[in-house]
Order: structure tokens, then C-alpha cells, then sequence
């Protein structure tokens, strides 16, 4: 993901007014191409700095919320201990599809852990099998809990990585505050569509270390017809506003790992390219333009996209009319890859907004987060 330099240790002389024979060789780093404010001698998670009082205040809200549901702008309102809502998840337990590290991300890899179910519908769905079926194993908080420790003790991983977690954020809270009394010690990545509310955000605070929220589109009307929801931009809006407020701009230790911030992410969709464009430049003008950007092209049809659509039935198809219209692709419009011109296009309305951090390939020997 995080595109930055490995650091080496190189041993070079060091000079001082002693004769020549008594140079001293000391070892010395190899500097990160860094600014100052981006760069962390050291990091402890912020879970390890909340009080005990903190954490108990935690723990309470965790069962509130699970007892009248507002994780999200859906605002259910269920108690869901007795019934589910829109995600269609209890409050006792959590289904996972997969935990396991995602090598390519640093050393050792992320530790991810993919949520299943989704409290939101997008027709193009990348995870589909994930987001949608609800496959998977159930878990409770404390069983999550000790899959984190897992991950950091055998696989050695430099996070956890919460990826579609905005329907389960109280079984996270308390799966953190179990983890960290195990001894818990990396960053918490919380991975989201940015279709969180407020309220979950705020109970997040002082457990999440870098937010990574995917600002998906840009219109009222694409977000009904694309993702099912009528105010996805303005939540995005201002869930991403809130999780900047937390935890500032992404920054990094020397070793080239992020510990810290927030990241957003833009996945272009084809044809939509001017949607991207609007987001680049709100980021820009509303956040900071020293917000870590990740424009995607990854994008491929899945899902719903080129299923076929039954014909409508018209008065062509009654008895003695002509025969009714040939079948079509439901939303054709997205029934393609993305072209590299579209993406340009979203690169460069980024670049002319003041934006400057961008999660682009190596171009050195160093690796990608």
C-alpha cells in the first residue's frame, strides 16, 4: 500500500579533529524521503493510552449501542440481541470469513480479518462473496480478541486490519480492550467504506490508529442507484472529517511502516471519473492536502453488474404482438474495466487540488506497505 524506502544501516567515518588514523566508523540510518511532520521515532497504540476508566466507559457504550443500533446513518434502532437489521448481524457474536496476514504490505504483512456482511449494497461489490453471503465463521468479541494475538505472535504482522467492520464496531471495541489485556502491541487499522455514522466513530476514538475509509462516489443519485443509500456522500463527508480530527495525517516509522492516520482511498469506477474529481478536490479543500491518497484501478465487473436483465413485459409481448425487446446486462454503464485515461483524470484533478501524497509503486528498492 504505502509506498517508502527501507532503512538500512550503512557504516560510514565519522571525522573529527583527530588524526586520520583515528577515524571512528559509527553506524548511521539511511534517511527516509519523509518531511519531519510525517516521521515517528516511535509509536505505542493509542488503545494502550486509555485509562482503565476510559476503557470501562468503552465497554458500556459497546452494549448500549448493540441494545438500540445507530452504527450507521440507517439508524436500525433495533436491539440486537432480540433481532438484526439492515446488516443482518446479532450482537453476540461477529461472522469472519477469513484471518490470515495479507502479505505485501510491509515485511510480514497486514493482519487482516474480512467482516462479513456489509451495511451497505453496492451492486459491484469487489467482495462480494464476503459482503454479501455472509459466509464465515462466528466469533465472539473475546475469541476475536485472541485471533489479534494470533496474528501478531505466530504470523509477526505490523497491524490488525479491520476490513468492513462499520456493522460489528462495538464486538471490535470490546475484541480490542480483550486483545490488548493479552498483550496486544500493533497499530488497528479500521478499513471502511466511509458509511459509518458520528456516534461509531466517536466510540472508536483511542482505539483506532489509522483510519482507511474508501470515498466511493460523489451524487446523491449514483449512491441510490450504485450503492443503494440516498446520503452516502454526505456521511462519507463527515465521517472522514471526524476520523482526520482523531488521528491527523499519515506518518510512519523509519523502518517505512505506517503507525498512524488516515488514508483515503478512491476506487474509479468507469464513466464516473468526474465523481472522483469532485472527491479529490473536497479532500483537498475540507481535510488536508497532506491526506494520504490511494486513486484504485482495480475495479472489474462483479456481482450484479453484467447479470441478465429480464425483459419488461409490454404490450409487445401479448398474444398476436411482435416479440418483445432482447434481453441486456444489468448496469451496463459499469460493464467494463477502467480505462488508464480515466484514472489520469482522477490523478490529475488530485495533483491541481494541492494533493501530494499519493500510494503509488516503488520506484526503489523498498517495498510497499
Amino acid at each position: 500500500m504505502y509506498s517508502q524506502r527501507v532503512v538500512r544501516a550503512a557504516r560510514i567515518p565519522i571525522r573529527n579533529s583527530l588524526p586520520a588514523r583515528s577515524v571512528q566508523w559509527l553506524p548511521q540510518r539511511r534517511k527516509l524521503h519523509l518531511a519531519p511532520p510525517f516521521l515517528l521515532d516511535d509509536y505505542i497504540p493509542r488503545y494502550h493510552l486509555l485509562s482503565a476508566i476510559d476503557a470501562s466507559k468503552k465497554r458500556s457504550a459497546a452494549y448500549a449501542h448493540l441494545r438500540n443500533c445507530n452504527l450507521c446513518p440507517r439508524l436500525c434502532g433495533v436491539n440486537r440481541y432480540d433481532k438484526t437489521g439492515t446488516c443482518l448481524i446479532g450482537a453476540e457474536t461477529v461472522k469472519v470469513n477469513v484471518i490470515a496476514p495479507h502479505f505485501g504490505e510491509g515485511h510480514h504483512g497486514s493482519g487482516s480479518v474480512f467482516f462479513s456482511g456489509c451495511n451497505l449494497r453496492c451492486v459491484f461489490c469487489q467482495n462480494h462473496d464476503i459482503a454479501h453471503k455472509r459466509n464465515g465463521q462466528d466469533l465472539t468479541p473475546e475469541e476475536l480478541g485472541e485471533w489479534y494475538i494470533k496474528l501478531q505472535n505466530v504470523g509477526n504482522v505490523h497491524n490488525i486490519n479491520l476490513i468492513t467492520p462499520e456493522h460489528v464496531v462495538p464486538q471490535v471495541v470490546l475484541s480490542i480492550l480483550h486483545a490488548r489485556e493479552l498483550g496486544l502491541n500493533v497499530p488497528i487499522i479500521y478499513n471502511t467504506s466511509a458509511f459509518d455514522s458520528l456516534a461509531s466513530i466517536e466510540l472508536l476514538d483511542g482505539l483506532v490508529d489509522i483510519y482507511l475509509p474508501d470515498f466511493k462516489v460523489w451524487k446523491g443519485t449514483t449512491s441510490k442507484r450504485l450503492l443503494k443509500v440516498d446520503n452516502y456522500a454526505e456521511t462519507a463527508m463527515e465521517s472522514v472529517k471526524a476520523m482526520h480530527a482523531q488521528v491527523g495525517d499519515l506518518c510512519f516509522t523509519p523502518d517505512g511502516i505506517a503507525k498512524k492516520g488516515l488514508l483515503v482511498r478512491h476506487l474509479v469506477m468507469p464513466g464516473y471519473e468526474s465523481e472522483g474529481q469532485e472527491i479529490m478536490k473536497w479532500i483537498a479543500s475540507n481535510v488536508s492536502k497532506d491526506v494520504f491518497v490511494n486513486i484504485m484501478e482495480q475495479y472489474h465487473p462483479d456481482a450484479h453488474v453484467g447479470k441478465p436483465k429480464h425483459p419488461r413485459r409490454s404490450a409487445a409481448t401479448e398474444p398476436g404482438g411482435d416479440a418483445g425487446p432482447q434481453e441486456t446486462v444489468r448496469y451496463e454503464e459499469i460493464n467494463r474495466h477502467v480505462t488508464q485515461e480515466e484514472i489520469s483524470t482522477v490523478r490529475q484533478a488530485a495533483e491541481k487540488a494541492g494533493l501530494w501524497r499519493f500510494c503509488d509503486p516503488p520506484k526503489h528498492d523498498g517495498f510497499n506497505i
